[in-house]
Formats: C-alpha cells, sequence, structure tokens
C-alpha cells in the first residue's frame, strides 16, 4: 500500500472503535476462532515458539494470553552490572539521542515536544531537559511484556489519552508529533541514574497497556491522570523485572537526565534490540 494512502486512511479510520472491537475479539476464548487466527498469526510472523514457557499456541485461553505469553526463564539473560542499564523490550530501534531544545527527534523531518510527550507537566519535563532518549518499536513477533532496565522507585504514572496511529516506520515518517499525540501511560521512577520516565505508547488495535502494580489502565475514561507512589508504600523494581505489557504491541520511549547515561555506540535506527541485553551504561 502506498504510504501517503496508508496514513490517509488511518486519519478516517475510527481508531478507537477499531482498537475495542479488536480487544474484544483478541479476549475471545472460542476455539474455533482464536485457534485459526493464533495459527496465522505465528505463520505470518514467523513468532518463535520454542522461546516460550507454553509452546502450544492452541493451550493459551484467548489470543491476548498468547501475545503477552511468558519466555522461558533462560531465554532473556539480564547483563549484569550495576552501571548498566538493560534493554527493556525485545524489538527494534526507532531513534535514540539526545534531547534538544525540548524536542525529540522522531524521523526525517519530524520531532515532538519532550513536554507534550510526558503530558503537559513542565515539573516533569524539566527532569530530562538535554537528557537522553530512545524509541524502542516492538513489531507483531515480538515479546511484548516491558522491563526495567535498571533498579528503579516508582514516583508517578500519568496516563495521557490521545490518538492511536499505528507506530512503525512508515507513520513515524508521516505523522507530526507521533509518540507525543498517541494514547500513552508515562511512568517515572527514581533510580541510580536519577528520574527515569518509560513511556508506553498506544497504536492502533492496541486493546489495552497494562502494568504490573495496577493492571490495566489503559483504555479508561480519556483525560490525563496523574497517580503519585511517592506518598505511600514505595513500589520497587529490580533490573530485568517486568514493568508491564501491551495488549498488541506498540512502541516505549525511555527518558534519563542529562549527564546520566550513554547508549551503547552500536545503537542507531533500525538496530534490533533484545530485552535484558546491554543498551547503556551510567556515567
Amino acid at each position: 500500500m502506498h504510504p501517503k494512502l496508508f496514513i490517509f486512511l488511518q486519519y478516517i479510520t475510527p481508531q478507537h472503535l477499531l482498537s475495542r472491537v479488536a480487544g474484544w475479539l483478541a479476549e475471545t476464548r472460542i476455539g474455533g476462532i482464536k485457534n485459526p487466527f493464533t495459527k496465522w498469526f505465528v505463520e505470518k510472523y514467523k513468532v518463535d515458539m520454542r522461546e516460550a514457557q507454553e509452546e502450544d499456541y492452541t493451550a493459551y485461553t484467548c489470543f491476548n494470553d498468547f501475545f503477552t505469553r511468558a519466555l522461558k526463564d533462560d531465554a532473556r539473560p539480564i547483563v549484569e552490572g550495576e552501571n548498566t542499564i538493560a534493554g527493556c523490550a525485545d524489538g527494534a530501534i526507532s531513534q535514540l539521542g539526545e534531547i534538544h531544545n525540548g524536542r525529540i527527534f522522531q524521523a526525517k523531518g519530524q520531532d515532538y515536544s519532550l513536554l507534550e510527550l510526558v503530558g503537559g507537566d513542565p515539573e516533569i519535563a524539566a527532569q530530562f531537559t538535554g537528557g537522553k532518549f530512545a524509541t524502542v518499536y516492538l513489531s507483531p513477533k515480538d515479546y511484548h511484556r516491558v522491563h526495567m532496565p535498571l533498579d528503579g522507585v516508582l514516583q508517578r504514572m500519568i496516563y495521557v489519552p490521545g490518538d492511536l496511529f499505528s507506530v512503525n516506520t512508515t507513520t513515524a515518517a508521516h505523522v507530526p508529533r507521533l509518540f507525543a499525540r498517541n494514547e500513552r501511560l508515562v511512568c517515572i521512577f527514581d533510580t541510580a541514574a536519577g528520574p527515569m520516565a518509560m513511556i508506553l505508547v498506544g497504536a492502533m488495535i492496541v486493546a489495552a497497556i497494562e502494568t504490573v502494580w495496577a493492571g490495566q489502565v489503559a483504555p479508561i475514561k480519556r483525560q490525563i491522570r496523574t497517580t503519585r507512589y511517592d506518598e505511600q508504600k514505595p513500589i520497587a523494581l529490580k533490573k530485568g523485572e517486568e514493568m508491564g505489557r501491551f495488549k498488541l504491541g506498540s512502541t516505549v520511549v525511555l527518558l534519563f537526565g542529562a549527564d546520566k547515561v550513554n547508549w551503547l555506540e552500536e545503537l542507531a535506527a533500525e538496530t534490533p534490540v533484545k530485552m535484558g541485553e546491554h543498551f547503556g551504561d551510567l556515567i
């Protein structure tokens, strides 16, 4: 399909209605529906079921359970070292680099506002001004649980309503402010590198975003909602622990403050990455 037609169709599609219908279908337990569809999905996207704790795709109660499947314990070793940053998800680098003048690079000719990305809170945005960002795209074939790059204590979670454009390379190149206009969940952690943001970005037919501490948090009422965790019993997660998951996949944006971390030199746009692998280092 021509890129311009692909983008035009996304503008005119009832994105949220389509996503909710897809979510309902992904939850069906009717074997005559879920099994043929899951088989098609495995074959089309060449999903490696040998990594999964349950290798038989028909054993999952619904497609979402298959999609968010757990991996075998040794499938993703976590990089060792107090100063190392682990990859947060399987996927590929969309872009990464420095946050310049409060703007984050999206694709050639496209960038977006850090302030808008984090939900419009200047206090949060200031923590990452001049810092580093990394955007990781999770394709359909990938493992769709998101894990901690470092040990962290949750400070706050902000749900930001928005659009549900696809988040692949075509839309990143043609849809302005893509990651700052899509529905997203902004999670702020206190780490050894200072504040760290993990932003889970929704997309077309993403049925829901979940976290390990709050369960399903999107879709909810379409208004910004902030939950403070620094004023209650701390939620502490270790490097490599699961922090959330996508039901039908999307993108994670990582943010760190100025002069806190360096990404590995070999990482660049389209570089494939795995959860737990060496991703960067604390300065």
